[in-house]
C-alpha cells in the first residue's frame, strides 16, 4: 500500500499571491483578461498607432500583457507579488520592462496608456489608498492618455451568500475560497491552495485577501479635478464583467498639463 500524500504547510509571512496562489492563478484564471482584452485593445488603438507606452498595473503572470504584446504594443508590466512578476518574466519576454510597483507609494513612469484588469486597486488598505492610486495615474498620463481598468463597487459583495465557498481543481493543483462582507465596504475571500510537488506529495497554503468596496460613481468627479475625464462603464467592450465589478474608462485631456517629468 502507498503511503498517504503528505500535506506540507508554507510560511505565512510573505505578500499576497505568494509561490502557489500565484501559480493557480497563472494556470487556471487567465479567463478574466482574455475576455476583458478585446475591448481593451480597442481602447487602445490610438496608444498603439503612434507607438505609445501602455503601463499595466497589477499584470499577475501576463495574461493582459500577452494579448497587448500581441497586438504590437510597447508594454512596462507591474506588479507588487514577486512570484507573479517571476511567472509574467518568463511567460512575456517581450515586455519592455516587467518590475516590481506598490501603490498608492511608488512613482509611476509617464505613460501613453494606464492599464489594468483583476480590480487590482481594490487590494489597497482603504479608500484614502484607492483615491491616491487613481489621482497618481492621472498624473502619470501624457496628455491624450487613455484609461482603462476595473474596480469593486459597493455592488461587488451583494453577489455572494455569507461564508459561500468556491473552489476549482487542475491536474496538479486545487483551489477553495470562502468568501464573506463583514462590512459593507470590504470584501474578503479566505483562500486555501493545494499544489503538487515532483515527489507525489501536496503543499498547502493560505492566503487571506480584502478588497475595498467603493461608490465608483464618485471617482468621475475626483479624476476630473486631475485632468481626467473618465466613465463607469459596465464592461470594457463585448465582454459580461461580474455584478458591481465595473470598467473605469477615460482619457486625459488634450490640453492637460498634469504628466510627470520624465
Amino acid at each position: 500500500m502507498s503511503s498517504p500524500a503528505i500535506i506540507t504547510p508554507l510560511a505565512a509571512s510573505e505578500p499576497s499571491y505568494r509561490r502557489d496562489l500565484a501559480l493557480v492563478h497563472h494556470l487556471g484564471y487567465s479567463f478574466h483578461a482574455d475576455a476583458c482584452a478585446p475591448g481593451i485593445l480597442a481602447l487602445l488603438e490610438p496608444v498603439r498607432d503612434r507607438g505609445g507606452l501602455v503601463l499595466e498595473l497589477g499584470c499577475g503572470s501576463g495574461a493582459l500583457t500577452r494579448h497587448l504584446i500581441e497586438s504590437g504594443h510597447r508594454v512596462v508590466a507591474t506588479d507588487a507579488s514577486p512570484a507573479m512578476l517571476e511567472l509574467a518574466r518568463e511567460a512575456v519576454p517581450g515586455a519592455e520592462a516587467i518590475r516590481q510597483l506598490t501603490l498608492p507609494g511608488d512613482p509611476l513612469p509617464e505613460c501613453d496608456a494606464i492599464v489594468s484588469v483583476g480590480h487590482v486597486l481594490s487590494y489597497l488598505p482603504d479608500e484614502g489608498s484607492v483615491e491616491d492610486a487613481l489621482v497618481a495615474a492621472a498624473a502619470a498620463l501624457r496628455p491624450g492618455g487613455v484609461f482603462a481598468i476595473d474596480l469593486c463597487d459597493l455592488r461587488y459583495g451583494e453577489g455572494f451568500p455569507a461564508g459561500e465557498s468556491r473552489g476549482r481543481v487542475g491536474d496538479d493543483w486545487a483551489i477553495v475560497a470562502r468568501m464573506s462582507v463583514p462590512r459593507p465596504n470590504v470584501f474578503v475571500r479566505e483562500i486555501t491552495t493545494f499544489v503538487r510537488d515532483e515527489d507525489g506529495s501536496w503543499r498547502r497554503d493560505d492566503e487571506r485577501h480584502e478588497n475595498v468596496l467603493l461608490d465608483t460613481s464618485r471617482i468621475p468627479a475626483l479624476l476630473a479635478q486631475h485632468g481626467l475625464e473618465v466613465r463607469v462603464s459596465t464592461s470594457f467592450g463585448p465582454e459580461v464583467l461580474p455584478d458591481g465589478l465595473v470598467a473605469i474608462i477615460g482619457r486625459r485631456r488634450a490640453d492637460s498639463s498634469g504628466g510627470q517629468s520624465r
